[in-house]
């Protein structure tokens, strides 16, 4: 059994682990609101983006932009968005059995983030690049990460270019997508989206009732598309990067609380077996100056 020093010894140690998850929880649930408003702010850019391009689209073979080319062969680069600390629950590891689960075994890698791009070195996974996105995240940072993959696809290095992230939903959910980027994914008669849209989608028969729907493309739609796709791919990398980021901070200040409450229950029982002991140590004591006062009378 731990003697009094011991258990007064632990509960320092506990204590001090407490107020470090504490702070943690604090900092991360400051950076978790402005992650979860920038991420749940540019949904409404994103889903405009992708009627016009339904609406562009619609009318032309997928043949006329390379973007939109599917092709035969199943060459694979995967985008992978991870974390670059821990701390944040098990979003890498969930993020990591949906890669294993959705994408083809010889499949190639871009990695943001040092979590998953360490565990393909070690899982022997190729990792073509990798790049550093700061917090929060910047427009100008995931361009060049875009321009890359969608730079593959047209050299037809790749057939197809997935993305790997994790979706944020609310604070207590977050869940790991893998989505198709290139080609671009065009409406199945099974779904009730027009298209797979980075953080959600949006409803096409809703769409097709707009009446603000019916507008004109100048100098002509086909130079229109070809300047929007560009524009598509950009935006959806770095509506990626706000989902898995606004993820990662909720995740973290919710391992955090979860830490901290584990902390001050932990100290609770330690409190609790020190009084025990002590109060065992106290009454040991009082019989002992009874028996000699007895002894001595």
């Amino acid at each position: 059994m731990a003697n009094l020093r011991d258990i007064r010894r632990r509960i320092k140690s506990v204590k001090n682990t407490a107020q470090i998850t504490r702070a943690m929880q604090l900092v991360a649930a400051a950076k978790m609101k402005k992650a979860q408003d920038q991420a749940l702010g540019g949904r409404a850019y994103s889903k405009h983006l992708l009627q016009v391009l339904y609406d562009i689209r619609k009318n032309f073979r997928d043949e006329l932009h390379p973007y939109l080319e599917h092709r035969p062969g199943n060459r694979e680069l995967v985008l992978v968005i991870s974390t670059d600390k821990g701390l944040c629950g098990a979003i890498n590891t969930n993020l990591a059995r949906k890669i294993q689960a959705q994408t083809s075994p010889q499949a190639d890698f871009v990695t943001v983030g040092r979590k998953l791009r360490v565990l393909c070195e070690k899982l022997g996974r190729k990792v073509i690049a990798d790049f550093t996105v700061r917090d929060p995240v910047p427009f100008g940072e995931t361009r060049p990460i875009a321009s890359f993959v969608g730079k593959q696809f047209l050299e037809r290095n790749y057939d197809k270019v997935s993305i790997a992230f994790t979706n944020f939903y609310n604070t207590m959910r977050q869940e790991p997508k893998v989505v198709t980027l290139l080609p671009l994914q065009g409406h199945r008669p099974d779904e009730d989206q027009a298209f797979e849209m980075i953080g959600g989608g949006f409803s096409l028969e809703a769409h097709k009732s707009d009446p603000d729907r019916d507008y004109e493309f100048e100098p002509n739609p086909a130079e229109v598309l070809a300047t929007i796709l560009p524009l598509y791919l950009n935006y959806e990398v770095f509506q990626a990067h706000l989902e898995a980021r606004a993820s990662e901070h909720s995740a973290r200040m919710v391992a955090m609380k979860s830490a901290t409450d584990n902390a001050q229950k932990f100290i609770k029982e330690l409190t609790l077996e020190y009084n025990k002991l002590r109060q065992g140590a106290i009454t040991s004591e009082l019989l002992e100056i009874t028996t000699a006062m007895k002894a001595m009378e």
